[in-house]
């Protein structure tokens, strides 16, 4: 007598199922969590004096067209802004060390920073001083792909793509 044998469409959907069960975060993930912390928390954006995108006061008051757009995305999660205003190098450590969420200032998409900061795709050009194109981004903590996936999606349905 031989026993008879499961079929393997059913073993293999058995497989999936148990393999699906255990994928029950979310994608795309923050490793750091970030977006999660500053949902209804605060978000920390490095700015960098670079008008009109950004100004700095000399009282660290912040202002110009990036600003108003981080404080529109913040909205959208509920966050309040930690605005820490530096120079574009200490901006980069900071990221790297995990400091800042975010950081902006008429970043163009070529920084020298990217083994610091990743970037979203740009959302808006420029004519640079030798008259050539500028793509414009937002630069990101590395690796957190939820903060990145939401901002690049507020970014998309603010110029209209969506």
């Amino acid at each position: 007598m031989t026993i008879p044998r499961q079929p393997t469409a059913l073993l293999l959907v058995a497989a999936a199922t148990i393999l699906l069960a255990g994928c029950q975060g979310g994608f795309p993930a923050d490793p750091q969590g970030t977006l999660d912390r500053a949902r209804e928390g605060v978000l920390r954006v490095g700015v960098s004096e670079n008008p009109p995108w950004t100004d700095v006061a000399a009282d660290g008051a912040v202002s110009g067209s990036e600003v108003e757009l981080l404080t529109d995305y913040a909205e959208t999660i509920d966050a309040e802004v930690e605005w820490v205003p530096a120079g574009e190098n200490t901006l980069a450590a900071m990221m790297r060390e995990g400091q800042l969420d975010v950081v902006v200032g008429g970043l163009a998409s070529d920084v020298p920073w990217t083994s610091e900061i990743a970037t979203t795709r740009p959302y808006t050009t420029t004519t640079g001083p030798d008259g050539a194109e500028v793509k414009i981004v937002v630069g990101v903590q590395p690796g957190e792909n939820a903060l990145m996936t939401d901002i690049e999606r507020f970014l998309a349905e603010r110029g209209g793509e969506l």
